[in-house]
């Protein structure tokens, strides 16, 4: 009931628990043995995983149990001389203090400098100065019975001063011992960088110039390669590593390198503002599925760039407004006339225009033969109804 000892010897064991309760009850008017050995189990053995709450008779029992083997310490302590008495019970105070100590210096969780939980409560609280309090009481009634009170002033004095001779004598040894200790924490924390970016080196950039080397022969594909690498190292290096696309840039970051890697094209990615994407997207007022019809639709506008176009260079320019996500898919290359678009192929009105419209947005596609091609898309946010006047406006003042 108190710590969990008894039931968790009963589960090792394989005895009823109400088997152990009694060895403890008894052992601890063995000049307070049990209540010694429970405490010393509870501080020094990890805690168990059995979360079931007693019954209100099994409590009961283990209470009972628990006032019987404390009325049996005090009581054959009575019994014994005053000698026997005054150690006996102080010990068991101590004991039971340590023991409360330990217990919550001793649970799971984050820590503090001092040890502490990190958000104790009331209860740790209570533990660690009702065990300090026990703790000081037992020590106290031990010196006080045994101590002459008029030399204890030149003991201490004696003492005090040996401990500041010893702390004065020893400082160079204690200030050898902490710079050796920072030398080796700031040595081993180089070691672990240099390991790591070892390791990263090992496995992106030397196994990329070893396949651009086996590629000597394809320029394309040693530029691709290249590409890559350098957009791989440089999130390395400046993001942090790997990002989670939780956001609108990082993820336009993300489809356009994959459409250079899978089309051997250059993709300039600029964004203006950017969306959040939460679980429910409430602050950022785009739900998660216009977040993903509006990459989806911008990543088949980039393919069909690609492909069709003809030109290695394509533009992607992203914008956040109030009301609106705006994101524009340009290249200089063929262009096309849309009204001569054979039927079957539906890769603009269905990857781009359907899955836009059906999340209440807008596509526009103004191309001209032999002068490129421009997408625009537009995704209302918060509600609101996609307007394009602004959009263009900002659109016509953006170098080319």
């Amino acid at each position: 009931m108190v710590g969990g000892v008894a039931g968790g010897l009963a589960d090792h064991l394989g005895v009823d628990v109400f088997k152990v309760r009694v060895a403890f009850a008894l052992l601890a008017a063995s000049a307070g043995a049990g209540i010694a050995a429970y405490g010393l189990i509870w501080m020094f053995t990890p805690a168990g995983e059995d979360t079931a709450h007693p019954s209100a008779a099994e409590r009961q029992r283990a209470l009972g149990l628990a006032a019987i083997g404390l009325g049996l310490a005090v009581g054959l302590a009575w019994l014994l001389s005053g000698t026997a008495a005054s150690v006996i019970v102080p010990v068991i105070v101590v004991v039971i203090g340590a023991a409360l100590v330990w217990r919550e210096f001793d649970s799971e969780g984050p820590r503090t400098a001092l040890g502490l939980p990190k958000h104790p409560t009331v209860l740790s609280w209570a533990r660690v100065v009702g065990g300090a309090t026990l703790i000081v009481l037992g020590l106290a009634v031990v010196v006080l019975a045994r101590v002459d009170l008029a030399a204890l002033r030149s003991s201490l004095l004696a003492v005090v001063v040996t401990l500041v001779g010893v702390g004065l004598l020893t400082v160079p040894i204690w200030l050898r011992t902490w710079r050796a200790l920072g030398a080796e924490r700031s040595a081993r924390i180089r070691n672990d960088e240099r390991e790591e970016i070892a390791s990263h080196l090992h496995d992106s950039v030397l196994q990329t110039l070893a396949l651009i080397q086996k590629q000597s022969d394809h320029p394309q594909e040693v530029m691709r390669l290249a590409r890559g690498q350098e957009r791989e190292l440089r999130k390395w290096l400046f993001d942090g590593g790997d990002t989670d696309n939780s956001n609108l840039s990082d993820a336009l970051e993300t489809i356009s390198g994959e459409v250079e890697d899978q089309h051997g094209v250059t993709v300039r990615p600029i964004t203006v503002g950017d969306v959040q994407l939460l679980p429910d997207d409430v602050e950022s007022g785009l739900s998660r599925e216009s977040f993903t019809a509006l990459l989806g639709a911008t990543r088949e506008a980039l393919v069909n760039a690609a492909k069709h176009s003809g030109e290695t260079n394509i533009d992607l320019y992203a914008e956040t407004e109030p009301d609106q996500v705006s994101v524009f898919v340009r290249d200089r290359g063929a262009g096309f006339d849309e009204s001569a678009v054979p039927e079957d192929r539906q890769g603009l009105a269905k990857s781009i225009r359907g899955r836009i419209e059906r999340r209440g947005g807008t596509v526009q596609v103004r191309s001209t033969v032999g002068k490129g091609t421009e997408v625009r898309i537009f995704m209302p946010r918060n509600g609101a109804s996609v307007t394009t006047e602004s959009s263009e406006s900002t659109q016509q003042e953006q170098p080319t």
